[in-house]
């Protein structure tokens, strides 16, 4: 049952949690965001020109910092979220937008300083959504007790990227320079080595449907099941691009330096870095002794981290990062021209030999972690060009 559009603080802790991912085709599972909450919006100017340079893991630790800052402005409060590649989006409650939208003010701030990037940044009430003839739904996915994620639908994640990246759209919207606050990056992490595609191609996909029309996105994922020989909504699939055979640990580990120097913006470098180096240290010490410490278990850990990862979601697009072989990419791609060629999605795609791995880590001991996902050299960015550069070839030859 849709929740009302009225305000709601505890709106989206609310909802139930599917288990199902076939179930984003099925709009009577997302509800609407409330009017008066806001989506505040990020992405990282030229970031193109991050990628050409090779700085795919800075590129993911400032888009998955954006996500960090605004749920530690918000008390960790469960909110929705998107983790693009690039940038980043949260939705979230009147009450917790002022902090939030200073905390996301001052990772701009931190990129700028600390890596060089600029970010686009904009505060966008809902409201001003619908007024624009979209919607902004949403439906709560889990990943595993606990631990969810969000899929969106109605246009205004779309909507709310375009408003961010027009310079005269973004105005009403925009968040002030001098409303920088503290960036509380407390969680975020990237220690994990590059998971190396073990079937022989990481491939980060971004589909549409070409027409909002009922069951549109439910079939593109039977379609796409069928193209793999193999059930893309299954809760483990053996396509999923974390598995306990590619997860690859370290010591030190090779991002403990740019954890450091992130993380550590507002908190001191070497106090993130020492305690960095002995978490760390306790972890491989956890892992290869088999022993718990306190009631922290590696074995259990690295199944979670396993089942915690972001390679499938959903925002009018669906993005996924899939570990395939030859035979399957090249089955893919017929699939997906074939669909195209047909008029029924329009799709982009990024092969890679492997995927990075970007972590929010809130509680170990009660398994509070996510894992963000990506392409080794910038996948969804650079499968968002591929999908941009098909559909102006798509439309001229319309």
């Amino acid at each position: 049952m849709a929740v009302s559009i009225s305000s709601a603080d505890d709106f989206y802790e609310r909802l139930a949690a599917l288990s199902d991912f076939g179930r984003v085709g099925d709009d009577t599972a997302f509800s609407p965001v409330p009017d008066d909450w806001c989506l505040l919006a990020a992405d990282i100017v030229r970031s193109r020109d991050a990628l050409a340079e090779g700085r795919y893991k800075t590129v993911n630790m400032i888009a998955a910092a954006v996500v960090t800052a605004v749920l530690n402005a918000c008390g960790r409060q469960e909110l929705p979220f998107v983790f693009g590649g690039d940038g980043a989006m949260a939705a979230v409650p009147t009450t917790c937008q002022g902090v939030a939208s200073r905390s996301l003010a001052g990772v701009r701030v931190m990129a700028r300083k600390v890596c060089g990037l600029e970010l686009r940044i904009a505060a966008i009430p809902v409201s001003a959504l619908r007024a624009r003839g979209v919607d902004l739904r949403v439906a709560k996915f889990e990943l595993s007790p606990g631990n969810n994620l969000a899929m969106f639908s109605g246009g205004g994640v779309e909507m709310a990227d375009a408003i961010l990246k027009d310079p005269d759209g973004t105005g009403p919207y925009g968040i002030d320079a001098g409303d920088a606050g503290v960036a509380d990056l407390d969680g975020l992490s990237c220690r994990w080595e590059e998971l190396p595609a073990e079937h022989g191609s990481m491939v980060t996909l971004l589909l549409r449907p070409a027409a909002n029309t009922p069951g549109a996105v439910s079939g593109i994922l039977a379609g796409l099941s069928g193209a793999l020989g193999i059930d893309l909504a299954s809760r483990t699939p053996d396509i999923a691009p974390a598995r306990r055979s590619n997860l690859r640990f370290r010591f030190p580990p090779t991002g403990l330096w740019r954890e450091a120097r992130i993380v550590g913006h507002e908190r001191g470098r070497g106090v993130v870095l020492l305690r960095a180096f002995w978490e760390s240290l306790a972890f491989v010490l956890a892992k290869v002794s088999g022993m718990r410490l306190g009631s922290f278990s590696a074995d259990s850990y690295l199944d979670d981290v396993i089942l915690n990862t972001d390679y499938r979601k959903f925002d009018d697009t669906l993005r996924l990062v899939l570990d395939l072989s030859a035979e399957q990419v090249g089955a893919l791609r017929f699939h997906l021209d074939a669909e195209q060629g047909a008029g029924r999605l329009d799709y982009g795609m990024n092969v890679s030999r492997s995927a990075l791995m970007t972590c929010l880590v809130f509680n170990l001991e009660r398994a509070g972690h996510i894992h963000f996902v990506d392409g080794s050299d910038g996948g969804f960015a650079r499968a968002a060009l591929d999908l941009k550069a098909r559909l102006e070839s798509v439309r001229e030859d319309r």
